[in-house]
């Protein structure tokens, strides 16, 4: 069997169980982090496509752009009884805890600090959110071993495209397969240079200098509500262009990305594309015209947008 090269990464927040462990600090959209204490640890490479879940829904993909390793010390939960760390935390009831490998129930585990290689990926510059596109029950039977309780699971990407083609986000996908295909040549040697979003804060700086606490398709709204969408692929051009983007709140960033909101770069109105025509929020913007004063390089780059999305 080859080597894997998509995987299912769960990252819960507070939203977790597992007791053996004080948790892993992940930034959904940026980076994924995880040990050697967690199975597939080595297995997940530079290149490899991941979608990452929260046990409930899909929170978005992208591409593994860069791992680094660093030597930490760890400290680890057991259960007292068979000394294993198959604990779970419970959280309306006492016992505070309950070992699923023995059965007993404790408020104190058993604590260890062992020495790891702590894993962080960074994924970014690639990065879709496609909240709640698909459930998790979905998303299990698209792994390799659908009854898996890994954390890190393998994926079987084909099938887990046709299941986000049929429900509109197949461009999310096919920016996916377009980045990985640069980490390789033909013949299967790495590319030496990896791009990654930096200059984001500067970029988005600009555009708050020049446009104002807005969001370009819907209102003002606060600055922390505001991202810096590209009008472009960053992950192909890996530059911020001065007049290549706008403010857009997050939601609208990434139905642009996906292009289920567009601009006709002739009127400078929104389309909106027939997925979307179900929720009002989304459908009232429909030959709304933009609410930014444009540069002709944005109306440039909208009309390339506009190519890609609506040529047909």
């Amino acid at each position: 069997m080859s080597e894997p090269n998509a995987w299912l990464l769960m990252t819960v927040g507070d939203n977790r169980q597992h007791g053996g462990n004080s948790g892993y600090d992940d930034q959904v959209d940026v980076y994924y982090t995880w040990d050697s204490t967690v199975p597939n640890h080595a297995n997940i490479k530079e290149g490899d496509r991941i979608a990452l879940w929260d046990k409930e829904r899909l929170l978005g993909l992208s591409v593994v752009e860069e791992i680094a390793t660093e030597t930490k010390e760890k400290l680890l939960y057991k259960c007292p009884s068979c000394a294993m760390a198959s604990i779970k935390a419970c959280k309306e009831k006492s016992p505070l805890y309950k070992c699923y490998k023995c059965g007993a129930e404790f408020d104190v585990p058993r604590s260890q600090t062992v020495s790891v290689t702590e894993y962080r990926s960074r994924h970014d510059a690639a990065w879709t959110a496609l909240d709640n596109l698909l459930p998790g029950g979905d998303l299990r039977t698209l792994c390799e071993s659908p009854r898996s309780q890994l954390s890190m699971r393998p994926l079987r990407w084909d099938d887990f495209r046709t299941a986000v083609a049929a429900k509109g986000a197949d461009r999310a996908v096919e920016r996916v397969d377009h980045r990985r295909a640069d980490f390789f040549f033909p013949r299967g040697h790495r590319l030496e240079i990896v791009r990654v979003r930096r200059g984001q804060r500067q970029f988005r700086e600009h555009l708050l200098a020049s446009q104002g606490e807005s969001c370009a398709f819907t209102c003002e709204v606060p600055a922390r509500a505001l991202e810096a969408g590209h009008l472009y692929s960053y992950a192909q051009l890996g530059v911020h262009h001065e007049h290549g983007g706008l403010l857009l709140r997050r939601d609208v960033h990434r139905l642009f990305d996906d292009g289920w909101l567009a601009v006709d770069p002739t009127t400078l109105r929104v389309d909106v594309a027939d997925p979307l025509e179900g929720y009002p929020q989304y459908a009232r913007l429909h030959d709304q015209r933009l609410r930014a004063d444009l540069h002709d390089s944005q109306v440039e780059w909208l009309g390339h947008h506009w190519a890609e999305h609506r040529a047909s």
